[in-house]
């Protein structure tokens, strides 16, 4: 039985949380799925797209939830593909953006099984522009970085630095537990009025923004009890945004005040 399994491991991308933002080949992908090893994801309704009879893994890591090494998922997706076939790993946002898609293909290739990759949106992308933030603005902004606030070592990115001396739109993922650090970063680049909207749980029903500056972002966060996950975006481009405008008039006018 075991000569005609062919085994073959698709890597899918399931965009930042609102799940029309799945690509139609990432739904064509897990239509075909023999296994579904998937992570937290911001929206479990994308899991109705994989047959009722796949074999549905959940690998995430979640507190209080049994959590996978990385190895040990890498060995749950080359197992499942050598004895089920068709394999769809599926990850949150782009499985190349901070997602370590790439580590789980090139561990797949090294026992020979076809590989290939449907990308996804990025929350780095979609969340601002769920909040009318355009990245790039001709005249306001001709750039923009995403960094991982927390590194695998559990440090801030040293790019972080780099970036508050540009004049690009910054997008930090991953960053709420070291906001203190970057705020004090950009303050050393006389950056404090630079404007910042945080988003938590962008792209779903249980969205919820903060907008200030550097220096009042920090007060902003604690008013509106902004946690994790959030996506941080620094940058001229916030006060651009029409849909932003009435936290901005209310801001200032508490400022004012």
């Amino acid at each position: 039985m075991h000569n005609t399994i062919q085994p073959k491991v698709t890597l899918v991308g399931a965009g930042p949380g609102d799940p029309d933002l799945l690509t139609l080949k990432g739904v064509k992908a897990l239509a075909e799925a023999n296994v579904v090893l998937y992570d937290a994801l911001a929206n479990e309704e994308i899991m109705k797209h994989a047959p009722k009879t796949a074999i549905k893994i959940f690998v995430g890591k979640r507190i209080g939830a049994h959590e996978y090494s990385q190895d040990q998922i890498n060995q749950l997706i080359v197992d499942n593909a050598l004895t089920y076939g068709n394999v769809v790993r599926l990850k949150g946002g782009d499985p190349f953006i901070f997602g370590r898609g790439s580590e789980e293909i090139e561990y797949a290739e090294s026992f020979g099984i076809p590989t290939f990759v449907v990308p996804g949106i990025s929350s780095a992308i979609a969340v601002p522009a769920y909040q009318g933030i355009s990245l790039t603005k001709r005249g306001v902004s001709e750039s923009f970085w995403v960094i991982t606030g927390t590194t695998s070592d559990r440090n801030l990115s040293n790019d972080v630095a780099l970036a508050a001396q540009s004049s690009a739109t910054v997008v930090i993922l991953m960053g709420m537990s070291k906001l203190s650090q970057i705020v004090s970063l950009f303050q050393k680049e006389s950056k404090g009025e630079t404007p910042v909207a945080i988003i938590q749980n962008g792209t779903t029903p249980q969205e919820k923004v903060g907008v200030g500056t550097i220096n009042s972002i920090q007060e902003v966060v604690a008013k509106n009890k902004l946690s994790s996950p959030a996506i941080i975006v620094i940058g001229e481009v916030v006060k651009e945004s029409r849909k932003l405008k009435g936290f901005y008039e209310e801001f200032i006018l508490s400022n004012i005040a």
